[in-house]
């Protein structure tokens, strides 16, 4: 016996939309999309970060030396890829649903 895919969740509700716009988009599309929506909040992660980092100072990794800046730039935006890789905040899902609906509108 076959198994059945699961259907797409939105807002933890299955989503009909978005399983009718998956079957109108080729695979790699979709791939394509959903590499373009995890950059996308990779990227607000990384504002964000930086953000949240931008008025420490003192000691220690942290501290407000010469190569900080640099350093502290390059952390953040590894956590921000780390972050978004690992689901991040439900950003990239909405970003993907967005365009994957889009490129099935237009085909």
């Amino acid at each position: 016996m076959p198994r059945q895919a699961l259907m797409p969740l939105y807002n933890s509700r299955p989503d009909p939309v978005l399983e009718d716009a998956l079957t109108k988009v080729p695979a790699q599309a979709q791939a394509k999309a959903k590499k373009t929506a995890t950059d996308f909040e990779s990227m607000f992660l990384n504002s964000m970060f930086s953000q949240m980092t931008s008025g420490l100072n003192g000691d220690g990794p942290f501290g407000n030396t010469v190569g900080t800046g640099v350093w502290r730039s390059m952390l953040t935006d590894q956590y921000a890829k780390k972050f978004a890789q690992a689901g991040g905040v439900g950003i990239s899902n909405e970003v993907f649903r967005s365009l994957i609906i889009q490129q099935a509108k237009q085909g």
